[in-house]
């Protein structure tokens, strides 16, 4: 597997968070849709009277295609998206949303949780931009970035936060860190995602989606310690190695299990 980090994208333009437009497309989804399929059924299903033919389609093949269609999100999303809370689901939204986008799992990494580690109490359009200006100067980009580029990926960044409760909503430059605590259900769909996605028991416990929530490795085993504690998994931890006992044999029965609880 290649070490060879992904260019950061102006992909996020597209569309921010986009929850409830999520919600929507998610309830017309069906199995092995393509995102054009998906397209022209959102397009006939009345649901998006506001949205015009092109906004739509860019919201479909640009931001709901790559984070839930190319990665097969979709389908389990689909299910779970009617039972969870909206804090819940959207911390799914957001794992595949920083996922999908680079620039987002980076910001939220290493500023984000950062700033609230050391007692900050808000993060301003200023620092996102910050980070966008040196992130192009330290060649994270295709090509450099135009200021006013910088500028609008910076508004990019703290607005999809805002969408997905990490910070608070208005149009201040500065917002109020929410610092969300991991659900046990975004725990048990994380694992076993990263687990059927191929990686080993401790690329799982140390995969960077976890980090979206402020956890660290020692965090995620205790984590997954707690699932144990309902029998979806057993953890046996020596040192900084640890093995997992993988309890379901498929995303399928992950989904039944988070639905049912």
């Amino acid at each position: 597997m290649s070490d060879i980090k992904p260019f950061y994208t102006t992909q996020l333009q597209a569309g921010l968070g986009l929850v409830d437009e999520t919600k929507l497309l998610l309830s017309l989804y069906e199995k092995d849709l393509s995102a054009n399929q998906l397209y022209e059924k959102a397009l006939d299903s009345g649901l998006f009277p506001m949205v015009s033919a092109r906004r739509l389609r860019n919201i479909v093949v640009e931001c709901f295609a790559p984070r839930y269609i190319k990665t097969g999100g979709a389908e389990y999303l689909k299910r779970l998206a009617t039972h969870l809370s909206s804090s819940a689901i959207n911390q799914l939204f957001l794992i595949y949303t920083a996922t999908a986008n680079e620039i987002l799992q980076d910001f939220i990494q290493e500023i984000y949780w950062d700033r609230y580690s050391g007692g900050r109490d808000s993060i301003s359009t200023d620092d996102a931009k910050d980070f966008v200006g040196h992130a192009v100067r330290e060649g994270k980009t295709q090509k450099p970035w135009s200021d006013s580029t910088i500028k609008r990926v910076s508004s990019y960044l703290i607005g999809c936060c805002a969408d997905y409760g990490l910070l608070s909503g208005g149009r201040g430059s500065k917002r109020a860190i929410q610092p969300v605590r991991i659900q046990e259900s975004t725990v048990l769909y994380l694992a076993y995602k990263l687990h059927f996605d191929g990686l080993g028991d401790n690329a799982v416990i140390n995969h960077k989606s976890w980090a979206l929530f402020g956890l660290d490795g020692s965090d995620v085993r205790e984590e997954l310690k707690r699932l144990a504690k309902n029998g979806w998994l057993i953890v046996q931890s020596a040192g900084d190695v640890t093995r997992i006992g993988w309890q379901f044999k498929s995303m399928e029965e992950v989904i039944d299990v988070i639905t049912q609880s």
